[in-house]
């Protein structure tokens, strides 16, 4: 197996020949194993514009043990992202996805003032279920539209050219051949950080 960051704007797998799937012979060791599959694959998929955490197999037993886990939601991903306005409390969102159930909880990291939003929150985002868009859906269902979400934001919470404010940073899972219990965790995108200080300083600037 392998695990990659995956940089917005390009899609896991699609018809369009730049992918992921199909950039992945040119970036991965090939394995040895009998049964390796004919490319690497991914075992799962994060959206177009969301970086990150991704999970690659090389072997049928990979593809399938992984599988096996993801269906059994006993792998962890947590993502970090900001969202518009000022979150007041951790909770649990269990609000149904085309009639399916999904689970989504977060806390709150932090919360900065904003010219233009008033009030923007970073969160480390927990999904229990992995359902489409599950925490843009859920995060915009309690009135806090991830900065950047064209689908499921408005055009006040888009951030020119800066894209979506969401990735999947930490991910806990058991090895598909030893199950051996793996933990991976990236570092924050710089963008995250760069805006949050500068939408602080332009508050104070303003406010002095």
């Amino acid at each position: 197996m392998a695990v990659i960051n995956k940089p917005p704007g390009i899609t896991v797998s699609s018809n369009a020949f730049k992918n992921i799937f199909n950039a992945l012979p040119f970036n991965l060791t090939e394995s040895t194993a009998t049964d390796k599959l004919f490319k690497p694959t991914p075992v799962h998929r994060l959206d177009n514009q969301t970086s990150g955490i991704l999970l690659i197999a090389k072997t049928k037993t990979a593809q399938i043990e992984l599988g096996n886990q993801f269906m059994n939601q006993t792998i962890q991903k947590k993502y970090c992202t900001i969202v518009i306005g000022e979150v007041l409390n951790k909770q649990v969102i269990t609000t149904t996805i085309e009639n399916k159930n999904a689970e989504t909880s977060f806390e709150i990291i932090k919360v900065v003032k904003s010219l233009k939003y008033n009030n923007l929150t970073c969160l480390k985002v927990a999904p229990k279920t992995g359902r489409t868009h599950q925490i843009r859906i859920h995060l915009s269902s309690i009135g806090h539209p991830i900065l950047g979400d064209k689908l499921y934001g408005n055009q006040e919470t888009l951030h020119k050219g800066k894209g979506l404010f969401l990735a999947a940073t930490e991910i806990t899972l058991l090895h598909p051949k030893t199950f051996t219990p793996l933990h991976f965790k990236i570092d924050v995108p710089n963008k995250f950080n760069s805006l949050l200080i500068r939408e602080k300083r332009r508050w104070n600037t303003y406010n002095k």
